[in-house]
C-alpha cells in the first residue's frame, strides 16, 4: 500500500517549516502547494511545504525530519567500509557522496577516513525512499533532490 500524505493546519506548517504564513497562501492559490478545508480550516500537504521550504533555503538537510530521526548518531565516527555493510549502501556510493560533501569526514587515520555516522544514516534512508540506479539523489546541499515537474 502506497503511503498516505501527510496534511497539517496552514498555519503550524508555516511554523514548522519557517515560511511566511502570506508567502504559503500565495503558494496554495498558485496551486503548487496542494491545499483542501476540513472543519473549517485549511490544510496543507506537509511533504510540499518542506520541499517549498528547502527550495527557498529556509531549512538544511539537518533541519528535515528524515535527518533528525538519525541525530543522535551526529560525530559518530564511522570507517566507509563498516558504513557500506552497516547500511547496505555500495562503498564506492559512499565515498562519491564524501566526495560530494554530503557526508561529512569526522578524521582521517593513516589511509582510513572516519565519517560522521548521522550523515551515512540520513543518505541511506533517502536513498532507501528514492534510489534507483542512475537517479540523482541529492542536491549540492545535502537536501533531497525533487526533479522539476515538466509543465
Amino acid at each position: 500500500m502506497a503511503a498516505l500524505p501527510n496534511f497539517l493546519p496552514v498555519d503550524e506548517a508555516a511554523r514548522k517549516y519557517g515560511l511566511d504564513l502570506s508567502r504559503l497562501h500565495s503558494l496554495i492559490e498558485a496551486g503548487k502547494i496542494r491545499a483542501g478545508i476540513i472543519a473549517g480550516e485549511t490544510i496543507v500537504s506537509e511533504d510540499e511545504v518542506r520541499d517549498e521550504a528547502v527550495e527557498q533555503k529556509v531549512l538544511g538537510k539537518e533541519d528535515l525530519p528524515e535527518y533528525q530521526k538519525h541525530a543522535h548518531l551526529k560525530g559518530n565516527p564511522i570507517w566507509i567500509s563498516e558504513a557500506a555493510r552497516k547500511y547496505g549502501i555500495l562503498q564506492p556510493t559512499l565515498s562519491k557522496w564524501v566526495r560530494a560533501g554530503i557526508i561529512r569526514i569526522v578524521s582521517r587515520q593513516a589511509n582510513r577516513i572516519l565519517i560522521d555516522e548521522a550523515d551515512v544514516a540520513y543518505c541511506a534512508e533517502i536513498y532507501r525512499q528514492r534510489g534507483k540506479m542512475g537517479r540523482i539523489l541529492f542536491n549540492p546541499d545535502g537536501t533531497p533532490y525533487k526533479p522539476k515537474m515538466s509543465s
